[in-house]
């Protein structure tokens, strides 16, 4: 029934102003504004992601969304340079000072973006 058709996801946020901002100037994503409380991500490779904005929003326990990076420290550091910071775990995804888990595969480091909900940058294979 859906073979044919191209879906997309999307996640809610608390502020779509402060979303907006975040996704648009912190990362460096393409952001269109689609109506009042509504953004599309525009991903490389022609992919959208929607952001809504929910009044009862309640943060994503889990990771929404993964950025595959070719160097993870370069990718730390940068985002860490424009003040995010990075989640700190313990076991069993330890993660080192830099919050980086570099126990098995992928290495990766997950971050929260204003509304709460958890993201990653990660490497898919060794450099």
């Amino acid at each position: 029934m859906f073979r044919h058709t191209k879906a997309f996801s999307g996640f809610s946020v608390n502020d779509i102003a402060k979303a907006r901002s975040f996704y648009a100037d912190t990362l460096g994503l393409d952001v269109e504004d689609l109506m009042e409380g509504m953004l599309q991500l525009n991903i490389n490779g022609g992919g959208h992601i929607i952001v809504y904005e929910k009044p009862n929003h309640s943060a994503a326990s889990f990771t929404i969304l993964n950025f595959p990076v070719k160097d993870i420290d370069e990718a730390v550091d940068g985002l860490t340079a424009r003040g995010i910071r990075f989640l700190q775990y313990g076991e069993p995804i330890k993660t080192d000072e830099k919050g980086i888990c570099r126990q098995g595969w992928p290495l990766i480091a997950w971050f929260e973006d204003p509304a709460g909900n958890i993201l990653s940058v990660l490497q898919p294979e060794e450099s």
